[in-house]
Order: structure tokens, then sequence, then C-alpha cells
């Protein structure tokens, strides 16, 4: 049997650091886009009020608009996404299933009515409606988990405290 399970593995420590390497590239890389999409943000705002009607924008050139700020809100989203990774090398299904949920809205933000078929629209409502509801259920069990470990913390400082109903006081 190999020691690959062992995070002490020489192997395995060094595979680590190159994917601990990598993730702060993609860190960067994303900031740049994130800088990219700024300016990218900013310089259609100003073509779409330079031309004529000056001043103006249609609701298409709006929706646009709203569609970009949303992409660069996503690339803020995933940078955040990295960032937490770095942080506590895991991945947390609460910020990915929001990431995702903000890339579903944007979706929502910027479709064109006409041109979309009553399927696509309903399919897009049930992953709407399924990625809100899977994100209430991740949202409402991180916080009934971080309820009782806190509780469960307190217990075992101060056992003849504990007020947790079905633990043991004897921890």
């Amino acid at each position: 049997m190999d020691d690959l399970d062992n995070p002490k593995e020489p192997l395995i420590q060094k595979l680590r650091v190159i994917i601990r390497l990598s993730v702060r590239c993609l860190a960067f890389l994303m900031t740049l886009v994130i800088l990219w999409g700024v300016v990218d943000v900013a310089w259609e705002i100003y073509q779409k009020l330079r031309t004529p009607p000056v001043m103006l924008m249609s609701i298409s050139d709006i929706l646009a608009t709203f569609g970009a700020f949303m992409a660069v809100l996503i690339a803020i989203e995933i940078f955040i996404n990295i960032t937490v990774y770095l942080r506590d090398d895991v991945i947390h299904v609460k910020i990915v299933m929001a990431t995702a949920l903000m890339a579903i809205a944007r979706k929502v933000i910027i479709l064109d009515f006409s041109v979309v078929t009553p399927d696509y629209i309903l399919a897009t409502a049930a992953l709407v409606f399924a990625m809100g509801f899977g994100y209430w259920l991740v949202v409402k069990n991180a916080d009934a988990r971080s309820v009782l470990h806190s509780e469960a913390e307190r217990c075992f400082e101060n056992p003849d405290n504990c007020k947790m109903e079905g633990v043991d006081k004897k921890l």
C-alpha cells in the first residue's frame, strides 16, 4: 500500500506547493481580468453615450451594460473563491453556489425575450429555482452546523453548564 493518503508524504507536499503556486497565478490573472472588465465597461458606456443621440442609451444598451457589470461582478466572486481556497485549502460550497447564482442572474438580466423560446425560459426558471433552493439548503445547514459546533465547544470547555439536548455531559 502506498503512502499517498498521508499528508506528510514528500510527493504530496511538493504537489501541494505546485497547486498553491498555480492558484496564486490564477488569482493574479483573475485580477487582470477584473481590471480589463472594468476598463471595458467604462469604454462601452463612453462609446454608447458618444454615439447619436448623444448622452442617451436605449434599453438594449442599458441591458448590455448591466450584463457587462454582472460579468465583472462574477469575476470578482471567482477571485474571492480563489482567495478563500488559498486561505482555507477547501472549496466553500456556499461561495461557489452564490457565484453560480450570480451567473444565472446575469443570464436572466440579459435575456432577450423576443429571441428565446418558451422552453428555454422554462428551463432557466427551473435552474434558478433549483440553485436558489440548493443555496438555501446550504446556508440553512451551515448556520445550524455552526451553532451546534459552538455549543459543542462550550460543552467541551465546561461540561457542567452544557445545555445541548441529546449531548452527554461527560464528553
